[in-house]
């Protein structure tokens, strides 16, 4: 089952500093048919307008993971972790017990976003961050890990059966993913147009996937694909 949801049809608001869609129910979107997909609890497409963002404000027991499509985001939180993440690279936060942070666009350009909320495994953990550059060339044509609970994955750690992932593809290419049974597939082209198992996929719009044993990914244009694989 490959269910396409079109980035036009995605929940947001528009508040001057930032521009999000949502394509789960969040604030104050709400869709009783989108509240998540498994453990894959937020998927936010955001635009942070220059020198403005986040200030600091609490989590807890949650996976969050942002990945940086443009300019770049400097964080800043409660552990005394400070780290500024740029365009094609990740940050990972897993709040456990509690944690305050800011995230901010302390650039003189747009920065624009995916942030994904995986529910945790460990709730009540010790609260942690991480970051970490991950160049797009070591991901043409192949799925790189760049966020896993699997510590065998090498990659940035977090507390949750899951891996995200990201992809290059040039036009024309193709790629292969296998899902294992009663897992499920979150998948977002940032970039380009794609078919997923024959069904067309936009940038930026959303593709959930489940019941699939392998996941045939084409290339319609040159594309940059994230894709969440959780229960």
């Amino acid at each position: 089952m490959i269910d396409v949801r079109p980035f036009d049809s995605l929940g947001g608001a528009d508040h001057g500093w930032l521009n999000a869609k949502h394509h789960f129910s969040f604030a104050s979107y709400y869709d009783p048919k989108r509240m998540g997909w498994g453990r894959l609890r937020v998927w936010n497409d955001d635009e942070i307008a220059a020198n403005t963002g986040f200030p600091p404000h609490p989590h807890r027991d949650m996976e969050i993971i942002t990945y940086v499509r443009r300019g770049a985001i400097t964080h800043e939180d409660s552990m005394g972790n400070v780290g500024r993440t740029e365009a094609g690279d990740v940050q990972v936060m897993s709040a456990g017990s509690g944690v305050r942070h800011s995230e901010f666009n302390r650039e003189d350009e747009l920065t624009t976003i995916f942030q994904i909320w995986i529910e945790t495994d460990k709730p009540g953990a010790d609260p942690s961050w991480g970051a970490r550059p991950f160049p797009k060339a070591d991901r043409s044509g192949a799925f790189q890990v760049l966020a896993s609970g699997n510590p065998g994955d090498d990659t940035l750690l977090i507390n949750a059966d899951a891996r995200v992932l990201g992809a290059t593809l040039n036009a024309g290419d193709t790629l292969t993913y296998p899902l294992k049974s009663g897992r499920r597939a979150y998948l977002v082209p940032a970039v380009g147009a794609i078919e997923v198992n024959g069904e067309v996929v936009n940038a930026r719009d959303g593709a959930a996937i489940m019941d699939e044993e392998t996941i045939t990914i084409t290339a319609k244009e040159d594309a940059e694909i994230i894709m969440v694989d959780s229960l």
